[in-house]
């Protein structure tokens, strides 16, 4: 994605055998290519037209790559004097390093789309820009260097030269600037599409399920359109909610024992999450082991004047009365029952964190250190069972509503399980256009996607380093500093792009060992 100019073209074509009048394209072992005449003409006469307005366009995008620039610069050097770390979390990408993460053919799809529309415009904008200068385009290429896709614009070096050097400012920095735009017309995209989809979607209304990965340990349970209702009685709106809640969950999480001293046996007590269980469930329930059968989940009672986290660990002779408390019940029945507790976020009459009658008994579950108690609620209001259910009360004239949906249990580790499903914050509003479901999911993915894409695209070109239009834009803008001689100019020129050159590269490597490990 370097975009060098007719120099380096020259440089290139000393390696290139092959070169005819006008050639297609260009092979050599570490560089091919594929040239564009057939759009010189037209963009030509559009840059010529409209010279006057892409000149102020243009003028206000030098001053915005300037600021990119120096932007960029105070960044690696804050970055190298060691305060300041780039991490995989500052660029927005921690998603690729978390387990369970698994790319789509859409996500792939959806990326491939916004690259190409963001170096598309990225080298339209420098074609446009030199047209309006009154400097015509040789081609316009796609090359693949190494292993390293791009594009670039070929321009008469000569002509380029001869032009003032606010002009060929102008010509170098307009990718930057389309980069730079193109993010605030994604950013005004995401924002604004609620309001444009609103007579056919509703936003912000639950999470619905677009997809679930296999190797998932939900897919047994949700199932694409599926809307998520609540976690841990929390109430989910978005899937920005999703996420938060689970971290949160996630940093709840008690400790794996390290000492090597602590017993195998030990385990937690979540207190804070309880279910109020019949006594007759109790009494026919009662395990004196220190683990339940296949299927079962261990429980405790805990008092509600005390509902603060417990941990007990189970050991030695002492003890053995604390395992005679555990009850083995079957998780599916008991989250179907009424909660207690302080750590549900109840309304309603449910708000009582002593909520048991008397012939109740609250529980919570155990939960291994490491691991968590996760209830998912969630509805499936598309599904032809549901959408049956709600002709048959229509045709009754019963006020009463469906119930389609239920609750689940997961045990385990929540950081992967947040990843391994994708949500979407639209929902059709009815159930005839459920087939463009995907519409909002994608027009949604794609502009953000875009618009990381072509901050990534017009940042890389803000850097000062060789072959890309930091070069360019630092070359010419040392012309102005006239007290020095062109040999020092020189100097200081190439000091500069070797620093950063090496700060570039130290900084991308330190964002890619971020992302590995």
């Amino acid at each position: 994605m370097a975009n060098r100019w007719a120099r380096r073209r020259r440089e290139v074509q000393t390696h290139l055998p092959l070169h005819i009048s006008h050639p297609s394209s260009s092979i050599s072992y570490w560089y091919c290519d594929f040239k564009i005449y057939n759009l010189n003409e037209h963009i030509f006469s559009f840059g010529r037209r409209y010279a006057r307005f892409l000149h102020v366009w243009f003028t206000v995008g030098v001053a915005f790559s300037f600021i990119a620039l120096l932007g960029v610069s105070l960044m690696l050097l804050w970055g190298s004097a060691g305060p300041y770390h780039l991490q995989s979390r500052d660029m927005g990408i921690n998603g690729l390093s978390v387990p369970g993460l698994s790319l789509s053919i859409m996500d792939v799809g959806i990326m491939i789309v916004s690259t190409l529309m963001s170096v598309a415009l990225h080298e339209f904008g420098h074609a446009v820009a030199a047209a309006s200068e009154g400097l015509p385009i040789e081609y316009i290429a796609i090359f693949l260097a190494v292993l390293f896709p791009g594009a670039l614009v070929a321009f008469n070096y000569d002509m380029l030269q001869s032009l003032p050097h606010f002009a060929a400012l102008r010509i170098y920095c307009a990718g930057i600037w389309h980069n730079l735009m193109f993010c605030a017309v994604c950013l005004l995209t995401v924002f604004l599409l609620p309001l444009m989809l609103h007579p056919l979607y509703i936003h912000n209304e639950g999470p619905m399920v677009m997809g679930v990965a296999q190797t998932s340990a939900l897919s047994g349970y949700l199932s694409p359109y599926d809307v998520i209702i609540s976690l841990d009685g929390s109430n989910i709106k978005s899937p920005q909610e999703w996420m938060n809640k689970m971290a949160q969950v996630n940093a709840q999480i008690l400790p794996k024992f390290t000492d090597l001293e602590e017993p195998l046996h030990s385990q937690a007590v979540s207190g804070r999450k309880g279910y109020c269980i019949p006594n007759s469930w109790v009494e026919n329930s009662r395990n004196d082991k220190f683990s339940c059968p296949d299927g079962l989940t261990a429980f405790v009672s805990i008092p509600c004047f005390n509902s603060s986290l417990l941990v007990r660990s189970i050991h030695g002779d002492g003890d053995k009365n604390k395992v005679e408390d555990r009850q083995c019940l079957t998780a599916q029945d008991v989250v179907k029952l009424k909660k207690c507790g302080d750590e549900w976020e109840l309304t309603g009459n449910d708000r009582s964190h002593c909520a048991c009658s008397e012939e109740e008994s609250c529980m919570a579950p155990v939960q291994i250190p490491g691991l968590s108690w996760v209830e998912i609620s969630y509805s499936s209001p598309y599904s032809t069972e549901c959408l049956q259910k709600r002709r048959n009360l229509s045709s009754t004239d019963s006020s009463g509503s469906t119930s389609c949906g239920g609750s689940f249990v997961y045990v385990g580790d929540v950081s992967s399980l947040a990843y391994s499903i994708q949500l979407s914050a639209y929902q059709p509003r009815w159930a005839s256009i459920i087939f463009s479901a995907y519409l909002p999911y994608v027009l949604e993915k794609v502009s953000a996607c875009t618009f990381h894409v072509s901050a990534t695209l017009g940042l890389l070109n803000s850097m000062p380093v060789y072959f890309l239009d930091g070069e360019s834009i630092l070359e010419t803008s040392f012309c102005y500093i006239t007290w020095l001689t062109p040999r020092r100019r020189h100097r200081v020129l190439r000091s500069c792009l070797v620093a950063g050159t090496f700060l570039s590269t130290i900084t991308i490597l330190r964002i890619l060992y971020s992302i590995l490990i």
